[in-house]
C-alpha cells in the first residue's frame, strides 16, 4: 500500500511538454524530480535540454537506471511510439516499492503489454504498473488535469496522485479500460477537430464562413460555433496535430482490436498530419493558441500562397 508520505523522489522519462509541466509543478513542492529523455544523446538537443532542465529544477539523468534510481514514483511520458520500449527497459530496474505510472496515449492492448513488462520482473520482483488516461489537455490544468486510472493498484495509487495535487480516479482494477474510454472518446475529439478543419477552410474559400459558422450556432448551441471554439479546435490541429494522428493510429488499433472499422480514426489522422506537413513545407509559424486565428492560417495556406506571412 501507498502512503503520501511515500513519495519523496520522482522520476519522469519524457522531457516534453507534458514531462517539463510536471516536473515543474512537482520541484515546486519541493519533490526531488529526475528526467530523462532520448534527446539528451542528442548532440543538438542536449544543452537545450539540460538548460531546460535547471530552469525547472530537476535533475536531468543520461541513463534510465539512474533516472529512475531510489523513485518512489516513475511517470512514463514519451510518445506512442516508445511507450512499450519504454516499459520495457524499465521493467528490469523497477522493484515492488515503485509505482509505474503510465500516461501515454496508446492502445489499451499496448498497455496490457506495457503492464506485463513491468509487473513481471523476476529478480526484483517489478514494478507496480498503474495505467493513465489523460483526459484533457495537460498544458491548460496541468497537475490537475482529469486522469482516469487503471489496474490492481489503481484505487492506492489515486490516493496518492491526489496527495500530490492530482485529480486522479480510480476507474477499474483492469488493465485497459481506462485506455478504451480515452481512445474511443479520441474518435470523436479528434474528429471533430478535423471536420472543423475541413468544413472551414472550404467555407472560407467560398467566401461562406459566416453563414456556415451561424448554422452550425443555430443546430448546436451552446458550443461556441461563432464565438472561440473553431480557432481552439483548429489550433489544436495546427500546434499539436503529429501528435495526435499518433494517437489515432492508436486509436484505429484499439477500435480493429474489437472488430470496428476505424475509418473515422485514420481520415482524421490524415487530415491532422496532412496539417502539419503543410505547415512545415509553407515554413508557416503558427500563431500561440491566445492570438490563434484559423481565417488568417485559411488564407496563407490557399491555392497561390507560397509566402511566409507578414510578421
Amino acid at each position: 500500500m501507498y502512503s503520501p508520505q511515500a513519495i519523496s523522489r520522482i522520476a519522469i522519462i519524457g522531457f516534453g511538454e507534458v514531462g517539463e509541466i510536471f516536473a515543474t509543478d512537482f520541484a515546486r513542492q519541493g519533490i526531488d524530480v529526475s528526467v530523462c529523455d532520448i534527446l539528451l544523446a542528442s548532440e543538438s538537443h542536449r544543452q537545450p535540454m539540460l538548460a531546460k532542465a535547471g530552469s525547472c529544477g530537476v535533475k536531468a539523468e543520461d541513463s534510465l537506471g539512474d533516472c529512475l534510481r531510489d523513485a518512489d514514483l516513475v511517470i512514463s511520458a514519451v510518445t506512442a511510439s516508445s511507450a512499450l520500449a519504454v516499459a520495457q527497459e524499465a521493467g528490469p530496474i523497477l522493484d515492488r516499492q515503485q509505482m509505474f505510472l503510465d500516461i501515454n496515449s496508446v492502445s489499451p492492448e499496448t498497455k496490457r503489454k506495457a503492464s506485463a513488462c513491468v509487473e513481471s520482473n523476476s529478480g526484483k520482483g517489478g514494478g507496480r504498473f498503474v495505467e493513465a488516461a489523460v483526459m484533457a489537455a495537460v498544458a491548460g490544468k496541468r497537475l490537475t488535469v482529469p486522469m482516469l486510472l487503471g489496474g490492481m493498484h489503481a484505487m492506492s495509487a489515486s490516493d496518492v496522485l491526489r496527495s500530490l495535487g492530482m485529480n486522479a480516479t480510480a476507474l477499474s482494477d483492469q488493465i485497459g479500460v481506462a485506455s478504451a474510454v480515452k481512445m474511443c472518446r479520441s474518435v470523436l475529439i479528434k474528429g471533430l477537430e478535423a471536420l472543423t478543419l475541413e468544413c472551414l477552410f472550404a467555407a472560407r474559400r467560398y467566401g461562406a464562413e459566416d453563414a456556415v459558422l451561424e448554422s452550425l450556432a443555430a443546430t448546436y448551441p451552446g458550443m461556441g460555433w461563432k464565438d472561440q471554439l473553431p480557432d481552439y479546435l483548429i489550433s489544436r490541429v495546427a500546434h499539436h496535430g503529429q501528435r495526435r494522428a499518433a494517437e489515432l493510429h492508436e486509436v484505429a488499433e484499439s477500435l480493429e482490436d474489437v472488430a470496428v472499422e476505424p475509418a473515422m480514426a485514420l481520415a482524421a489522422a490524415d487530415c491532422q498530419q496532412r496539417l502539419v506537413c503543410e505547415l512545415a513545407a509553407r515554413h508557416f509559424p503558427v500563431q500561440s493558441a491566445d492570438q490563434f486565428s484559423w481565417r488568417l492560417l485559411a488564407d496563407a495556406l490557399a491555392p497561390g500562397k507560397r509566402n511566409r506571412p507578414a510578421e
